[in-house]
């Protein structure tokens, strides 16, 4: 957690002992301990208001599914422009979304290449 290894934690408490000396170390340890358990109770106690007012259906969710670390916005918005149109619309009208398969670097490259101008997009600015 935080990256804090057990050498951390030591050199941080050896500062600790010689920056508070051994008269006030314990009172800050014994705070520092109250605030941990007060954290710790006010998770717990959203946690357990989240249960209430969900019912039963807090044991169900799945909450790996929904860490924000997990979604690629790539393909999030590539599933979104590939789907069907919910609204029923006739294939003819949707125009079919091809995968980019090369890099727009690439493209310039092999435009430059070929000889042609690199291509341009009049309703871009």
């Amino acid at each position: 957690m935080f990256g804090l290894t057990f050498d951390k934690l030591a050199i941080i408490g050896i500062i600790a002992v010689f920056v508070l000396g051994p008269d006030r170390l314990p009172y800050y340890a014994s705070q520092l301990a109250r605030l941990v358990r007060s954290l710790r109770e006010l998770a717990n106690g959203a946690k357990d208001r989240m249960r209430e007012e969900m019912g039963p259906d807090f044991d169900e969710v799945d909450w790996k599914k929904l860490d924000p670390r997990q979604y690629d916005p790539r393909r999030i918005i590539r599933e979104a422009l590939l789907d069907d149109d919910p609204l029923g619309a006739s294939a003819a009208a949707v125009p079919v979304v091809k995968p980019v398969t090369e890099g727009a670097y690439a493209q310039r490259q092999r435009f430059e290449r070929e000889g042609k101008p690199a291509p341009f997009d009049n309703e871009s600015t």
